[in-house]
């Protein structure tokens, strides 16, 4: 196996000149050194004139390719209606699509945001408004019992539970009220239980954590212990939910129903934010008038595209084809396994590769990869991840498989 050596980022980075104001942006992110300017299906093009396979999605959140004409017919039709009202009235777009989402997830209610950071924080004030108001917990004694590895968004509360010190160093105090136990374990989710836990939330998948996926009776036994104690399970499926896995929702693709679960990234289809709760009406139903809210949250466009992205998904063709395809790259990644990676995760369309170290950094594969025309993201320093949007052909699979075998030196012949 060759080691191949990558440019250093820097080095890239100086053979093309920073875009104007680009010292104006706060150093919050760390870009691969491309610029894009527009997208279409799987690809996108960069400011060099050069195309690229997107293996992002926007973190998911393209999972129905970009500038989707189906998408973009619905998003241009609404822009000429009307954009925004605020909650303080209501439109003539919003009852229709969370009547529309709530049966494509077999829930009875919902309740819209933006983000999904803010879908999590509006489980979390549910959860313990339910506490309060329905299971009988003293006032302010709540606990949420949460998981090692957990990734849930980025504001104060929620990395007051992280375990990853980039996201919780130097922004504390913290927000307490959160047990932390080991994602796949139920039986420390049992045992860190007591009378005054309202709530177990979770990805059914780690995502950020490098698609960490748990035992296979791991959500179903939670599930379980939850309900013998009285305790709500709130799934977040801001990035595992919508195709990404193969199925609508992973939880119910695990045979679980959650008690609340979080939505967001597809849910807008790459074209605005759009999240939200949806959920038990007698959970959701906690909140009063004037206890919750959004200037933004369901407003008529963002409830438009969201109607739209129901009707995409409940044809179904977009789980078939990220269970079919990831399959196909499954197959065509394993020669690697040994060859340059160390393991390879997936459900469905959705990939964690852990590289050796050998070869180098997560980092430096995915540099190498951007060299070769596919754009993918690192994480955890040794782990590259895969989530190309759904759309995604057979032919530009192997196109990924192909740079991914330079990038490591593997041959990808099976």
């Amino acid at each position: 196996m060759t080691n191949i050596s990558a440019p250093a980022p820097a080095e890239i980075a100086a053979d093309r000149p920073p875009a104007p104001g680009a010292d104006r942006l706060a150093h919050n992110y760390h870009p691969l050194p491309v610029t894009l300017t527009s997208g279409r299906g799987a690809w996108v093009t960069g400011t060099d004139s050069r195309r690229y396979l997107d293996c992002l999605a926007a973190y998911s959140a393209v999972n129905f390719g970009h500038s989707n004409p189906q998408l973009l017919a619905v998003a241009h039709a609404q822009l000429d209606r009307l954009t925004l009202t605020s909650r303080a009235f209501d439109n003539d777009k919003l009852d229709e699509f969370a009547a529309a989402l709530t049966d494509l997830t077999g829930t009875q209610m919902y309740l819209p945001m933006n983000t999904g950071a803010e879908a999590v924080e509006s489980a979390i004030k549910v959860a313990r408004a339910w506490g309060y108001r329905v299971k009988g917990v003293p006032a302010g004694q709540a606990n949420i019992i949460v998981m090692d590895g957990n990734f849930h968004g980025r504001t104060t509360t929620i990395v007051s539970f992280s375990d990853d010190p980039s996201a919780y160093e130097d922004f504390g105090p913290f927000t307490p009220g959160f047990r932390r136990v080991p994602f796949g374990d139920a039986t420390a989710v049992a045992e860190a239980i007591d009378a005054n836990t309202v709530a177990v939330l979770l990805e059914p998948i780690q995502g950020e954590a490098g698609v960490i996926i748990p035992p296979a009776d791991y959500l179903p036994s939670v599930r379980a212990i939850t309900e013998q104690q009285s305790v709500l399970l709130i799934c977040d499926e801001v990035q595992s939910g919508l195709g990404r896995t193969g199925a609508t929702l992973e939880s119910q693709r695990q045979g679980v129903t959650a008690d609340l679960i979080t939505l967001g990234k597809a849910l807008g289809g790459g074209i605005v934010p759009v999240s939200g709760v949806v959920g038990r009406a007698d959970v959701l139903g906690v909140l009063r008038p004037g206890e919750h809210g959004s200037t933004f949250g369901g407003n008529p466009l963002a409830a438009a595209v969201g109607r739209e992205v129901v009707s995409i998904l409940r044809t179904g063709r977009y789980q078939e084809a990220a269970r079919r395809h990831g399959e196909l790259l499954r197959k065509m990644l394993e020669p690697a396994l040994g060859n340059g990676l160390t393991a390879i995760r997936n459900a469905g369309l959705w990939f964690g590769l852990d590289i050796d170290p050998a070869v180098g950094t997560g980092r430096d594969v995915c540099m190498r990869l951007m060299e070769q025309g596919v754009l993918a993201k690192d994480t955890h320093v040794q782990t590259v991840r895969l989530a190309p949007p759904l759309v995604i052909t057979e032919s530009e699979i192997e196109t990924v498989v192909s740079a991914l075998s330079r990038a490591l030196d593997f041959s990808s012949e099976r």
